[in-house]
């Protein structure tokens, strides 16, 4: 097993602003992309929070199994629960069940899914809450999906008035909950619309923390791809802008800008609403992983060592 560290020689330069967003990142995994890894000790800080993302037509074994693994492992787990793939409370209870009995998992994601009809009773994240079950087991930490861009799923017209209005409910919510509720959002490559709509929804009441959504390091045109997969907006523009430049396509597209820029605001505006960072490692675990690292991400005692 290695362990992660560098000589005093090789650090290479960290900014201090970007090394204080970036503690306690967090990371997103599928079973099938984790069962590639020999072992996450080797990459991750010491109780990262690892979010198991659940893809339609995953099995929950596989879910479990993925969690039950992390969890030994030295890790935070937080599995999705994707309302319109959970056929009823019965299911839903299993869920839990399953993931508290072999995992002791305490921590969820909850989110729509990415499915148009939903396979029985839940059409949306407020849907799980309001079942009572999260609470009724003791969860810690409560979830949910936020969009900086809005929501073309959600608000059809454009607007973001739907998404703004389940983001009011879940603020209220919030208040009556025994959880530590925070929103994950999608992956943006832009800061200033960002930075806007954070402070728009601070200036709106909403106290709700916001884990930022972050592509890790890859190449531009898997960018591209998942950001027209996942429906990422004006901020697509950024990776337009890039493409045009014909001696950057082969280079990897990295996040440091974006950070840096949302780092330094973090830096001058103490009660900014962004608090974390959660990474989709769309170019893989590892090239994510060493990226955090050399950035700052790793000043956490990874697992393996002393």
């Amino acid at each position: 097993m290695s362990i992660l560290k560098f000589s005093s020689n090789d650090a290479p330069q960290v900014n201090p602003m970007l090394e204080s967003l970036l503690q306690d990142y967090s990371i997103e995994v599928m079973p099938r992309t984790a069962a590639k890894i020999d072992d996450f000790r080797d990459l991750l800080p010491q109780n990262t929070r690892v979010y198991v993302a659940h893809i339609e037509g995953t099995p929950i074994e596989e879910m479990v199994d993925t969690a039950k693994r992390l969890k030994n492992e030295g890790f935070d787990v937080m599995p999705h629960f994707p309302a319109r793939i959970i056929k009823d409370q019965a299911t839903l209870s299993d869920w839990i069940a399953r993931y508290q009995g072999e995992a002791d998992v305490k921590q969820a994601l909850l989110l729509a899914g990415g499915v148009d009809k939903p396979y029985g009773d839940y059409h949306c994240s407020m849907d799980l809450l309001e079942t009572g079950e999260f609470d009724k087991a003791g969860f810690t930490h409560l979830h949910v999906a936020g969009h900086p861009e809005g929501n073309m799923d959600i608000d059809k017209d454009g607007t973001t008035a739907n998404v703004d209005s389940a983001i009011s409910w879940k603020q209220e919510f919030s208040k009556r909950t025994n959880a530590k509720m925070a929103m994950a959002t999608q992956f943006c490559f832009e800061s200033g619309p960002v930075i806007e709509w954070a402070d728009r929804m601070a200036a709106s009441g909403i106290d709700i923390p916001i884990h930022i959504g972050v592509a890790g390091p890859a190449k531009l045109q898997t960018m591209i791809k998942f950001s027209m997969a996942c429906g990422v907006g004006a901020s697509l523009r950024v990776l337009k802008r890039r493409a045009k430049d014909v001696t950057k396509l082969l280079l990897p597209f990295k996040p440091d800008e974006f950070l840096t820029d949302l780092a330094a605001h973090k830096a001058s505006n103490p009660n900014f609403l962004i608090t974390n960072v959660h990474f989709f490692p769309l170019g893989g675990i590892k090239t994510n992983a060493t990226w955090a690292m050399e950035n700052g991400g790793a000043s956490a005692v990874p697992a393996n060592q002393s």
